[in-house]
C-alpha cells in the first residue's frame, strides 16, 4: 500500500508541508487569545484594572471636585511615600 502511494508522488511529502505550519500558527494564536481574555485582563493589563488603584481614585476625586488641591497633594504624598527612588524624575 505504501509503495502504491509513493510511486506517483516521488519523495515530496505532499500537502502536509503546508498544513503543519498553519496548524501551529493557529495553536499559537489561540493560546495568545485565551491568555489575553482570561489571565491578562484579570490582572489589569491593557487598561483593564487600573480604575480602582488608589492614585487613580484620588485623581478622579480631584478631577470631579470632591477634594481641593491641597488635600490632593497631601494624600498623594502619603500614597507615594517610599516609592521615590534617587535619580528618577517624575
Amino acid at each position: 500500500m505504501v509503495t502504491l502511494l509513493a510511486d506517483g508522488y516521488g519523495h515530496w511529502p505532499g500537502p502536509w508541508v503546508l498544513v503543519f505550519p498553519f496548524f501551529w500558527l493557529l495553536v499559537v494564536v489561540l493560546v495568545v487569545l485565551v491568555l489575553r481574555r482570561v489571565v491578562w485582563r484579570r490582572r489589569g493589563w491593557w487598561g483593564g484594572g487600573f480604575e480602582h488603584a488608589p492614585l487613580a481614585v484620588l485623581g478622579r476625586r480631584y478631577a470631579q471636585g470632591e477634594i481641593d488641591a491641597e488635600e490632593y497633594r497631601e494624600r498623594r504624598a502619603v500614597l507615594t511615600e517610599g516609592q521615590d527612588t534617587p535619580g528618577v524624575k517624575r
